[in-house]
């Protein structure tokens, strides 16, 4: 087999010296470099190596490379070679040191038979593409996680014209490097993953593009770009709406991408005539393979200036180099499609119907998903009578042409606010059902075969109350899921309201004097309607339900976990011409409580587990003890209160092992380990703040970490990254 090799040769050194690497790098640069690059070596590693051992490697090696003279290298330049290729490709050796022995059979054996352990990166803010918030990481389990310590600190203090006291910003994790959103003007920080350390910093200077921005803060996040020369880039949307390509190592422009590095977002949008310029973005784009698709944020539309606004057109680019690929018009133009479901030509003036949560995409099936908000304004439309296609619609695209393959309109005339605000999730199910997922303010779960979009489980129109408000239009109907069963409860009844005294009871049914409430797609109602109220009761809540953090996918189990709030909302419409030139916009009083207490009964937010297999409940569980201010409230002195979790939007991770949650800006600074099949708390982390982003999950060199955002709403942000001891 193998020959001229002495019967004896021992080879022991330490593997992360410092000449094995230098010898190993030289080699490679000799004998190897002008066939493969760091980062093919690094993919063909990660991608046939996973769970064979070192030997194995070792041999294949030995067998097949230098290409034309394989076997022609030294055993001691092989094991440099090999131990050189291995650090590429992120596998860990720390306290570990390699025999090489050439035993009877002349067969080399290396004695340490440990198994690659692979970097896992966050590579998206859904994690991969298909937005499951799923990692295949078990280091970290029911065993351990009680030990989980902070790593790492790294502060927002400096960032931005004054302290950041709540940031969001999903940390993605690629090639070593964290990448985050820090202040208002949405610095873009590298950080290095294992240490914390500052790498580089890049601060877009907007300048009257900035003071103009719709949405000023750090953003939800980041995405990545990676050439097919293994370059990578950031890719950013800055408040003042510019899209940019940085380079990921250096944080510098990508001079190859626009106009030195960036590309101008409001060209080319159908805007509003005499009304500012209103949009922006804070979620991520999304980059499928060499395009990146592009949505839309706008003002808060409960109060709009004008029934006209600019559109939410989502458009794609070419992530080399900057240029317009395809636009999609979620209002149609029209000689377009769904042009007619916009009445009295309502679809010329009206905006918003943009993008502005996280998208997801199925690179095989060439398809990227849009969760489509609602148009102008967010409580009334009887500027847009019709269904106002694509408003409120979860459409899917081909990535390459912009080109629709299939669309489900989940509300008709959105007057709730009950726009799509999730990345839908994408799965393939045990049973051989290629899904997506919609999870929504609303309490449901729409699922649909996602190459057809046809629904996976009946989706019926059912009749809905009707508004009584001058001048609105109401769908008769609207599409209810029979499965999955809801993960909030949904229309405001007595019954759905505390009554845990006599006193308590009777300040509800006093307060229900002044307010409409039904069953849900009850319509907004004004304020000083005939009846004598002031607006309408509403479960849920406009901020949901679920919101734009998300739920988790379980492909080990099909189990999907829904992070949500219960809270009572308030929908009520004023008359105010000085203000716009719609007829009704939202009034401005906040929901009503009774002696200081939520109106709805508990639990206030929760975490539901959904068979995807079934649609029906596997767990639900409250997220969050009872508030403080709910134990020690005289009101309830006596009342045995139950465990209520807290109305807050909770984050959520899974992995092979557990499903974790925090509790959400304004929850107590815990950090939870979940069993995936029940629900119970298997491990309590303290926190020095409360987890604001959503956490997301990594290994590097053999170490998983934990890492999000967390804030006490009074210090200014900070990430952190959570780990096991050493």
């Amino acid at each position: 087999m193998y020959k001229n090799i002495p019967q004896c040769l021992i080879i022991l050194c330490t593997l992360f010296s410092s000449e094995v690497m230098a010898q190993g790098k030289e080699i490679f640069g000799a004998e190897c470099r002008l066939c493969h690059s760091n980062q093919n070596i690094k993919d063909f590693i990660q991608k046939n190596w996973i769970n064979k051992t070192v030997d194995e490697f070792f041999l294949y090696n030995k067998k097949t490379m230098p290409a034309g003279e394989p076997g022609s290298l030294s055993d001691q330049d092989y094991f440099h070679l090999v131990k050189y290729m291995l650090d590429l490709g992120g596998v860990d050796f720390k306290k570990s040191s390699l025999t090489i022995q050439s035993m009877p059979s002349t067969n080399i054996v290396l004695r340490d038979q440990k198994k690659l352990t692979p970097d896992a990166e966050w590579k998206n803010f859904g994690g991969e593409l298909n937005a499951q918030r799923y990692v295949a990481l078990s280091e970290i389990d029911a065993s351990n996680a009680h030990m989980l310590e902070i790593a790492w600190r790294w502060k927002t203090d400096n960032f931005g014209p004054s302290p950041e006291i709540r940031n969001v910003s999903m940390p993605i994790m690629r090639d070593g490097k964290i990448f985050i959103g820090a202040g208002s003007t949405r610095n873009v920080v590298a950080i290095d993953a294992e240490t914390g350390q500052t790498l580089w910093v890049w601060r877009a200077k907007e300048g009257k593009r900035f003071d103009q921005a719709a949405r000023k803060d750090s953003g939800k996040g980041f995405s990545y770009y990676r050439d097919n020369n293994g370059n990578g880039y950031v890719i950013v949307v800055t408040p003042g709406y510019f899209l940019v390509s940085l380079n990921a190592e250096t944080g510098i422009p990508n001079p190859n991408f626009g106009d030195n590095g960036r590309v101008d977002l409001t060209k080319g949008l159908r805007r509003a005539p005499d009304r500012n310029l209103d949009v922006g973005l804070t979620a991520p784009a999304l980059v499928v393979e060499d395009v990146i698709v592009v949505g839309s944020a706008h003002d808060v539309s409960f109060r709009p200036p004008s029934k006209a606004n600019v559109k939410g057109d989502v458009r794609g680019f070419n992530a080399k180099t900057g240029k317009l690929l395809w636009t999609f018009h979620t209002i149609p133009e029209p000689d377009e499609f769904g042009y007619d479901t916009w009445l009295n030509g309502s679809a010329l003036y009206t905006g918003n119907a943009g993008v502005w949560a996280p998208m997801s995409a199925d690179p095989d099936m060439g398809l990227v998903f849009l969760p489509v908000e609602s148009a102008t304004g967010d409580q009334y439309g009887g500027d847009r009578h019709g269904d106002n296609l694509f408003a409120n619609c979860l459409i899917a695209l081909d990535v390459k042409t912009g080109r629709l393959k299939w669309y489900f309109q989940l509300i008709h005339h959105d007057i709730w606010d009950w726009d799509n605000p999730t990345a839908p999730i994408i799965a393939d199910l045990p049973n051989g059902k290629k899904i997506v997922a919609q999870v929504t303010k609303q309490g449901f779960v729409y699922v649909f075969d996602r190459s057809t979009g046809d629904p996976v489980w009946p989706i019926n129109e059912m009749p809905v109350p009707q508004s009584d408000v001058p001048g609105e239009w109401t769908s008769p109907t609207q599409p209810i899921p029979e499965l999955p069963l809801p993960f909030e409860r949904q229309g405001v009844s007595e019954e759905d309201l505390i009554d845990y005294t006599p006193e308590i009871r009777e300040a509800v049914k006093k307060l229900l004097k002044e307010y409409r409430m039904g069953p849900m797609y009850t319509p907004p109602s004004i304020v000083g309607a005939k009846d004598g109220t002031n607006g309408t009761l509403s479960l849920p809540h406009l901020l949901g339900g679920a919101n734009w953090e998300g739920s988790a996918f379980d492909p080990d189990n099909a189990l999907l976990f829904v992070p949500s709030q219960t809270r009572v909302g308030l929908m009520q419409l004023v008359n105010e011409p000085e203000s716009s030139d719609i007829r009704y916009i939202s009034g401005n009083d906040p929901a009503p409580k009774v002696f200081n207490i939520p109106i709805a009964k508990p639990p206030w937010g929760r975490i539901t587990a959904i068979d995807m297999i079934t649609g029906q409940h596997k767990w639900s569980i409250a997220n969050g003890d009872t508030p403080e201010d709910i134990i020690n409230n005289p009101a309830l002195y006596g009342v045995d209160i139950p465990r209520t979790g807290k109305a807050t939007r909770s984050g959520i991770l899974v992995t092979q092992s557990l499903l974790f949650a925090g509790e959400g800006f304004g929850g107590d600074p815990i950090f939870r380990a979940h069993d995936k099949l029940t629900g119970q708390i298997i491990a309590e982390i303290e926190l020095p703040a409360s987890q604001t982003s959503p956490p997301s999950t990594y290994r590097i060199n053999g170490k998983q970490y934990i890492v999000m955002t967390i804030s006490d709403g009074k210090k200014p942000a900070e990430l952190i990254a959570l780990s096991l001891p050493d």
